[in-house]
């Protein structure tokens, strides 16, 4: 499985850059409820309120404003199926899976560190 590159200019995957692509794309996706939705598609397809469900305090707004985020850029898929009412899945796609080991590094990365990071925190707090 190839996995499509970038073939655009380099200052357009110059995150450092104001007006690169990467950067538009970074500040998008690297937000809280896109990491967790993310997550939660990580285990398979989900129905709308199936993922709510599993994203503990998003709102029905905010869900639908990332999911469209998401899809935008083609990381999640969007399925609806013709029946009455409509079903409608979301799957994470290639890129979306991708992006999804990256999230299951933060994550892995949290756990690891929690404890130091509520020290330091008590610590500054003090």
């Amino acid at each position: 499985m190839v996995t499509k590159q970038y073939t655009g200019s380099p200052e357009d995957a110059d995150l450092r850059r104001a007006d690169s692509l990467a950067r538009e794309i970074f500040s998008d996706v690297a937000n809280k409820w896109a990491f967790l939705i993310i997550e939660a598609l990580g285990e398979g397809t989900l129905r709308f309120s199936e993922l709510r469900n599993e994203v503990e305090g998003v709102s029905h707004k905010m869900l639908t404003q990332n999911l469209r985020m998401l899809e935008r850029y083609g990381l999640v898929k969007r399925e609806v199926h013709p029946t009455v009412p409509p079903r409608v899945e979301y799957t994470l796609t290639e890129p979306g899976q991708a992006l999804r080991a990256t999230v299951d590094g933060m994550c892995g990365w949290t756990h690891q560190y929690l404890g130091h990071i509520e020290a330091a925190r008590r610590r500054f707090d003090a």
